[in-house]
């Protein structure tokens, strides 16, 4: 066993981080999208607790790579909107107790986060809609920490290196905030930060070989597989969640 979890259990756990972490620091988006379905299918009790803690350590990574293209003054309102929304979305996962109805909540969001991705919309990046987008992530994120979509399609028209920088600024951020809501909440215990220590190498041995996988990826795009295996997720949640 570790971290409660049988050896089969905690290595497919392990793979999706890994997956998701690769895919959150080349896209600005991923962590949640890929391994939120797996957590809740395997260890349903520690989500979104423990994807929240190992994105703490992930976009810490991630932006350390990328800071000299992050525009500070222009993140202000999405910081701001995505912090209102970590305890609005705290407040609801507070009131949501039944297993069952959470899957499907999680399932739900999941899908409307690849619609929402996948919908080629685009939106000026101003305060207004940087509020907007922030706050909406921030519920999305502390509910199932999928929170990336309201930014993604922000800054789906910008330079790559300077939307993966400004999405995982973001990311951290609310990572900060959805967590020190739901443990203001009491909704995150030991057993939680224990699965994301046990879980922490395989996100960092991610983030290690990002770099040259970023330079093999230049010109291609791994959204098509990231989104492909977030859908598998998502409907095989769903399924179990109302069979």
């Amino acid at each position: 066993m570790i971290a409660g979890l049988t050896i089969a259990a905690f290595s497919a756990l392990a793979v999706a981080i890994f997956v998701a972490t690769l895919t959150q620091r080349l896209s600005g988006q991923g962590l949640g999208m890929v391994g939120a379905p797996v957590v809740a299918i395997i260890a349903p009790e520690h989500l979104p607790s423990t994807l929240l803690i190992l994105g703490l350590l992930i976009g810490a990574g991630a932006i350390s790579l990328d800071v000299s293209a992050i525009n500070w003054r222009e993140a202000r309102p999405g910081l701001a909107g995505r912090a209102v929304g970590g305890f609005i979305g705290a407040g609801i996962a507070a009131l949501v107790i039944d297993p069952d109805l959470f899957a499907v909540i999680v399932a739900i969001i999941i899908l409307v986060a690849i619609a929402l991705t996948l919908s080629g919309l685009k939106v000026a990046i101003t305060p207004v809609s940087l509020s907007i987008a922030g706050a909406t992530a921030g519920i999305m994120g502390t509910l199932t920490a999928v929170g990336a979509p309201p930014m993604a399609i922000l800054y789906s028209g910008e330079e790559a290196k300077r939307s993966r920088a400004m999405q995982n600024l973001f990311f951290l951020w609310g990572m900060f905030w959805s967590l020190g809501s739901l443990t203001f909440l009491g909704l995150v215990d030991r057993s939680d930060l224990m699965l994301a220590l046990a879980l922490a190498p395989a996100a960092i041995f991610a983030l290690i070989i990002s770099r040259p996988v970023a330079g093999l990826m230049d010109g291609r795009s791994i959204k098509p597989y990231a989104l492909g295996a977030s859908a598998i997720g998502a409907v095989t949640l769903l399924w179990r969640a109302c069979a």
